[in-house]
């Protein structure tokens, strides 16, 4: 019998129609100076560009549509560092439902205004020292809502994955693809997808260095827990993986690669100064991944995701202080 928790290929599909009213359908970027300096055929499925300014969208919006109307009526509760913070206020937004996120206090502030600008309520809490998904587990107990898990649903994998499903419509088969990991919802419905159409293509999650729980959970064959992290890709501070998604994770996925956070800043400034396009760090670990060597094999058609774009200002200019010198040329736009 199978796992309910799973997903299926179909399920990737039958979310790009649900969310497809909903969601941008994001561009696929190029860029002659990337394809050179890796000596691939680079596509970049730019979710920077996605309502909300990241894929997260897509994984809410299928989540609130399956639900009953009964049930979404209610309202929903969700937690997070910023991103599904924001596709969730979206998403209540846009079926006009209320929307209570529960938000680290410390989370960038970029993303906090988004989401009280989207009309969701948002309660504050200590990631030091309180556990988030309770304080969400408790708030949707009194209100009568229902939680949307960051991640770890699979109506929520099923979303993310339509992001590859778009790519591969968009440029045909690839050698590899490389996702960013956090919880593991985009690079499990990627992998999904992915595996079903070209079983060949190799699938990289891409991980902080200082955020290393889905790497060292591959390699151990179990979910592992590591003390909360410190690094600029605030998207990667999970502490363990998905208890749904590493399942899928170790099924699908081929190897999950680290970046260092010099790495990640690279890749920061370099999309930014070379294609003029704004990429958080997060969403710019496969990139890090690829200027740093990082990609086994000679992989020639790779797709990168670029899964959001929700960056502060402090945060950019830190990356753009430790931009490699590399000569005038940089600074013009190559696409």
């Amino acid at each position: 019998m199978a796992d309910p928790s799973d997903v299926t290929p179909a399920q990737v599909v039958a979310a790009r129609d649900r969310v497809a009213p909903h969601v941008h359908h994001t561009p696929v970027l190029t860029s002659q100076t990337l394809d050179r300096r890796t000596g691939r055929r680079v596509f970049l499925k730019a979710e920077n560009f996605q309502r909300g300014g990241s894929f997260k969208i897509r994984g809410a919006t299928n989540c609130l549509a399956a639900l009953p109307q009964s049930v979404r009526a209610r309202g929903v509760v969700a937690f997070s560092s910023g991103n599904h913070a924001q596709g969730v206020a979206l998403a209540a937004q846009t079926f006009g439902v209320p929307a209570t996120i529960v938000m680290p206090t410390d989370a960038p502030a970029t993303k906090l205004a988004a989401v009280q600008s989207y009309g969701a309520q948002v309660v504050g809490y200590d990631r030091r020292h309180d556990d988030r998904e309770t304080i969400a587990r408790r708030l949707a107990a009194d209100t009568g809502r229902v939680v949307i898990h960051p991640y770890d649903h699979p109506a929520i994998i099923a979303g993310q994955g339509t992001a590859a499903l778009e790519l591969l419509i968009a440029v045909g088969r690839l050698d590899a693809l490389l996702v960013p990991v956090g919880g593991g919802g985009l690079l499990s419905g990627c992998a999904t997808i992915v595996k079903a159409w070209y079983p060949d293509t190799a699938v990289y999650g891409v991980e902080a260095e200082r955020a290393s729980d889905t790497y060292q959970s591959f390699r151990a064959g179990r979910r592992m827990t590591i003390p909360p992290p410190d690094t600029i890709a605030d998207g990667m501070r999970n502490l363990t993986p998905g208890e749904i998604t590493f399942p899928i994770i170790q099924r699908l996925v081929t190897d999950i690669l680290l970046v260092s956070e010099d790495d990640i800043r690279a890749a920061v400034a370099f999309l930014l100064t070379r294609l003029k396009v704004l990429v958080e760090p997060t969403g710019a670990v496969g990139v890090a991944a690829l200027l740093a060597g990082k990609v086994p094999g000679q992989a020639e058609r790779v797709g990168v995701m670029l899964s959001g774009g929700n960056v502060d200002a402090e945060q950019l200019l830190d990356c753009l202080r430790h931009e490699p010198s590399t000569g005038a040329a940089n600074r013009h736009s190559d696409r």
